[in-house]
C-alpha cells in the first residue's frame, strides 16, 4: 500500500488545528457549549415559564454588563433564594471566564482575529497589566486574592487575563480564578441577601432601589476609570 501523499495546509487551516489543539481552544469550546445550552434552556423556559425566566434573563444581563453585586441583588429583590441566585451566578461567571479569557489568549497568540473585539481586548489588557503587580509578586495566592476582593476592575475575567500574562498554565489559571470566584459569590450572597431583606422592611420596592444604586456606583467608577486612563495616555 502506497503512503498517502503529504498534504499542504493553508495558514487558516494550520491556525484552526493549533486552536483546537491548545488548552485555551478547548476551554473556549467548553464555554461556547455552556453558552449554547443556557440559551437553549432560556428559549424552552420562555414558553413554559415566561415570567420566571424574564427575571433570570435580567439577573444574567445585570451580572454581565454591570457586575456581580447588581445581578445578585436583583435576584434577591425578585424573591429568589440562595439556591437560585448562587448557582446561577456561578454559572454566568464561569461562562464569562471560559469565553473571554480564551478569546484574549488566542488573540494574543494570533491564532484568531478579533477585529471587532480588538478595542475590548485592548481595554482588558490595559486593565490587567496595570493591576498585575500584586499577582506577579505573590503568584497563585495573589491571583486568588485579586479575584476575590471587590475592587474596581478586579474580578474573574481580568484575573484570568492577569494569570495568562504572568505565565500561569491555563488549567491552573482557570481553576484558581473559578474557586476564588465561587468563594466570593458565596460571601456576597450572604451580605446582599441580608441587605435586600433589610431594605424590604422600609418598602417592597426598596431592594430594587439598591440595584439601581449599585448600577450608578459602577457607572461612576467606569467613567472615572476611563477618564483616568485617558489622562494617563495624554501624559505619556
Amino acid at each position: 500500500m502506497e503512503p498517502a501523499p503529504n498534504k499542504s495546509y493553508s495558514l487558516k487551516e494550520r491556525r484552526r488545528f493549533s486552536l483546537l489543539a491548545s488548552t485555551e481552544g478547548q476551554l473556549l469550546v467548553a464555554g461556547l457549549t455552556l453558552t449554547g445550552l443556557m440559551v437553549l434552556v432560556f428559549g424552552i423556559a420562555w414558553h413554559l415559564f415566561p415570567n420566571d425566566i424574564l427575571r433570570y434573563v435580567a439577573m444574567t444581563s445585570l451580572n454581565l454588563f454591570i457586575g456581580r453585586a447588581a445581578g445578585m441583588s436583583f435576584g434577591y429583590a425578585s424573591g429568589f433564594s440562595h439556591a437560585q441566585v448562587v448557582p446561577f451566578n456561578m454559572l454566568v461567571e464561569t461562562i464569562q471566564v471560559l469565553v473571554v479569557y480564551p478569546l484574549f489568549a488566542l488573540s494574543w497568540r494570533q491564532l484568531i482575529e478579533l477585529r471587532r473585539l480588538q478595542p475590548y481586548v485592548a481595554r482588558m489588557h490595559s486593565a490587567a497589566e496595570s493591576r498585575s503587580g500584586m499577582v506577579r509578586k505573590f503568584g497563585v495566592a495573589g491571583l486568588f486574592v485579586f479575584v476575590f476582593l471587590p475592587f474596581w476592575m478586579t474580578g474573574p475575567v481580568v484575573g484570568a487575563i492577569i494569570g495568562f500574562l504572568i505565565g500561569l498554565r491555563p488549567w491552573v489559571n482557570v481553576v484558581v480564578v473559578l474557586i476564588s470566584t465561587y468563594v466570593a459569590i458565596g460571601i456576597w450572597a450572604l451580605m446582599l441577601n441580608e441587605l435586600s431583606a433589610w431594605a424590604a422592611t422600609f418598602n417592597r420596592l426598596a431592594p430594587y432601589a439598591l440595584v439601581v444604586a449599585i448600577a450608578l456606583i459602577v457607572a461612576a467608577g467606569h467613567l472615572w476609570y476611563r477618564r483616568r486612563a485617558q489622562t494617563n495616555s495624554k501624559r505619556a
